[in-house]
């Protein structure tokens, strides 16, 4: 159970994760919970951070400064809903899955009750810590490059669906610091209809190429695309799949 705390008469929670080193803070204020890491390890300057942190938002909330914006939670909804719905049989019902556990088990948790104008780089760079040392504690070493990259990415898409919806005027800057470039990783397959239309594209340059001269070589790719794509599938014959398809 994550260690609580209240200050100012209940008004405000300082409270630490079993995962997490570093104390976090949240007040309910102009009809919204809000959220804030504090950055802080000690418990007396994470109270103190958290005492500013409140003062400073009742301020500006006095002053008309808080604007009733939406969260991240919210912008989490919309875009899983857009997701599922545009990518429908054009994307691999495990990789769409993907992303809505990104977003129930490790993005929403941290950002959800943030305005997403609060979403900045900084922010960012607190929630690659947070999953560092959750990671650290729970499994002894640091979430891999390849996971936090596509965690990153659903942050990404979800920040360009709010943008979209003119929730949120641009996106923040989410690429790491510190860091050179890593390995760029791609997507290995096809849907359906990205595959049919390729081999439908080589069939007919192989039929019909722009210069005869290179119709051996036209041919040759149609017959790497249809064998590169079916490897391993020998013997199985596919009803609806093109004759080229099944000689393979």
């Amino acid at each position: 159970m994550p260690e609580k705390h209240t200050i100012l008469g209940g008004k405000v929670h300082v409270f630490r994760r079993d995962n997490s080193s570093r104390w976090q803070c949240a007040t309910y204020l102009a009809g919204k919970n809000r959220r804030v890491s504090t950055k802080e390890d000690s418990l007396g300057k994470a109270k103190d951070f958290a005492e500013d942190w409140y003062l400073e938002l009742r301020g500006k909330a006095r002053n008309g400064e808080i604007n009733d914006e939406k969260t991240f939670r919210e912008a989490a909804v919309q875009f899983e809903r857009e997701y599922q719905i545009i990518t429908e049989g054009q994307r691999n019902p495990e990789y769409v899955e993907g992303h809505s556990t990104r977003l129930r088990l490790h993005l929403v948790p941290f950002f959800g009750d943030m305005g997403l104008s609060e979403i900045t780089p900084g922010q960012i760079q607190e929630y690659r810590i947070h999953r560092h040392e959750e990671a650290v504690k729970e499994y002894g070493k640091p979430p891999a490059r390849s996971t936090m990259h596509q965690e990153i990415v659903v942050l990404r898409q979800t920040l360009k669906a709010a943008v979209r919806h003119r929730w949120l005027d641009r996106l923040p800057d989410l690429s790491e610091p510190y860091r050179a470039s890593g390995k760029i990783s791609h997507r290995a397959w096809f849907s359906p209809e990205e595959y049919k239309k390729l081999y439908e594209a080589t069939r007919r340059r192989a039929r019909t190429p722009k210069n005869p001269r290179y119709k051996w070589e036209s041919e040759q790719l149609d017959d790497y695309v249809l064998s590169m794509a079916n490897a391993g599938e020998a013997g199985k014959k596919d009803p609806d799949a093109p004759e080229e398809w099944n000689r393979w």
